[in-house]
């Protein structure tokens, strides 16, 4: 995998917004990519499980910080229900 490169979920497909914050912070891109394929699955589908976008935009920053504080994957959610 090159320095660029952003893996992607299990049935999930890294959206254009999270890729974007993915391709500009060099430090969480290195973590993202260590996760496991299950743990990015359940970090997009909580992203994308919201309805406001004000809200979807709090999660993807969520996602960075609790990435960097070491977090593996979104606290207080359920799951993915499409794994």
């Amino acid at each position: 995998m090159t320095k660029k490169e952003i893996a992607t979920g299990v049935v999930h497909r890294v959206p254009a917004d999270l890729r974007k914050t993915l391709t500009f912070d060099p430090a969480v891109r290195v973590v993202w990519n260590g996760l496991t394929p299950i743990a990015r699955n359940e970090w997009i589908c909580w992203i994308t499980s919201v309805k406001k976008p004000e809200t979807r935009k709090q999660h993807i920053e969520r996602t960075c910080a609790e990435l960097l504080d070491g977090m593996r994957r979104p606290c207080c959610w359920p799951g993915c229900p499409h794994r």
